[in-house]
């Protein structure tokens, strides 16, 4: 018997997911631990709420109610729909536990010991009519790699770049929609990836046989063209005050502590019952686990570059991915599903109107994993009626008769 940790991309905290998200990272995970499960081998399947960031703030703003109480209100409905949707997580947890805290404490400080940490004065867009620093989701505009229009401020969805506030050409603030906005000094603190390039390559060159086209390439990709330090504080409010004298004001960045989140849910299952579970036997020092994580293409760039230097980077022992699992992009009749444009079919709404194992069956034989695939409800029917209400009950009657 082999021991397997299994982790889905962290569902942010910002609404409920659509089909998309489904079978780009939840679903696919959960059929995975399943069979897992079914050879006989220790499985301990992990997933959470992402709950820090301007998703959340700006959601909380739009509902006019604090950030703490939109993030109870919807890991609530995350949970219900997840266990609607039939997915047998091991532990759901959320990323601004008390745990998650204190493992983003500890690793930040290994880092900032070990010399990988800097501090830069940086340029950021400052809004003169909200009178706030512009991170990440609060900034809107067009991408300056694909023409996208709608980018926001740490990443274009739609090319999946990485992007700072500055990139944007036309920018917006997302809040008001004003374009009264400014470039301002700020100081923040940077992960200095160039410094963990040699040991990350080799670590990433021993994952080449092994992990998909999909994610693999993305990975060499961004390698080749050149690793540069990142960013990892932001001018919020909301997240976890930076453990760090003289940036006590800021908050580390979501893509920071919400990988770190992985093992802070872990522990928070271990704490549960911790007579029985240890949360080191999977994460830290671990002997004979392997780990797979399932997500989007537009994840990999984290899971496979930032999150391993990360882990690295502390000097320390801790598991890091084995096989890292990709998928590309599921789209809606022809378009693209979005949550913030409430574009696509939304879990929530889907189990109301048929049968998960419906939903389940459809998604997983159409799962993007080597292309996008696309959506549509003359598709969904005409599967569902031939393959499981026709051949699979034609089946089930035979043998019943």
């Amino acid at each position: 018997m082999s021991k397997v940790l299994i982790t889905s991309a962290l569902p942010y905290i910002n609404g409920i997911p659509h089909l998309g998200h489904m079978v780009g990272c939840l679903l696919p995970s959960d059929v995975y631990a399943r069979y897992m499960r079914m050879l006989g081998n220790e499985v301990l399947y992990i997933c959470g709420n992402d709950e820090h960031g301007t998703a959340s703030e700006v959601g909380a703003l739009k509902e006019g109610m604090p950030v703490e109480e939109y993030c109870d209100k919807y890991h609530a409905r995350h949970i219900q729909t997840y266990k609607d949707f039939n997915l047998s997580f091991d532990y759901f947890g959320r990323t601004s536990s008390e745990q998650n805290k204190e493992m983003t404490y500890h690793i930040f400080s290994q880092l900032d010991k070990n010399g990988f940490i800097e501090e830069r004065t940086m340029k950021q867009v400052y809004s003169v009519d909200d009178k706030m620093f512009l991170a990440d989701r609060y900034i809107t505009g067009t991408c300056p790699h694909c023409g996208y229009e709608k980018a926001r401020g740490d990443q274009c969805e739609n090319c999946t770049k990485v992007l700072e506030p500055t990139d944007l050409i036309n920018p917006r603030s997302t809040i008001s929609g004003s374009t009264n906005l400014e470039v301002r000094e700020t100081k923040h603190l940077f992960l200095n990836l160039p410094k963990i390039e040699t040991k990350l390559v080799e670590w990433l060159k021993t994952k080449e046989a092994f992990w998909p086209d999909v994610a693999y390439s993305i990975a060499k990709k961004w390698v080749k063209e050149g690793l540069q330090p990142r960013c990892i504080t932001r001018d919020l409010k909301w997240g976890f005050p930076v453990n760090k004298p003289g940036f006590e004001d800021k908050v580390f960045y979501v893509w920071f502590d919400a990988p770190i989140g992985y093992i802070g849910i872990t522990k928070q299952w271990s704490d549960e019952n911790p007579a029985e579970r240890n949360w080191k036997d999977w994460w830290l020092d671990a002997k004979d686990v392997r780990y797979v994580e399932f997500m989007g293409k537009d994840n990999v760039p984290y899971h496979s570059i930032t999150f391993p230097a990360t882990l690295l980077g502390t000097g320390e022992n801790w598991t890091k991915v084995d096989f890292l699992k990709g998928f590309s992009y599921l789209t809606f009749e022809g378009g693209k599903f979005s949550k913030s444009e409430h574009r696509g079919v939304f879990a929530e709404d889907a189990v109301k109107e048929f049968p998960a194992d419906y939903w389940r069956y459809w998604l997983m034989a159409n799962a993007p994993e080597s292309s996008d695939s696309s959506f549509t409800f003359e598709s969904f029917v005409n599967t569902v009626n031939k393959d499981l209400n026709g051949v699979l009950g034609n089946f089930a009657q035979r043998v019943m008769k």
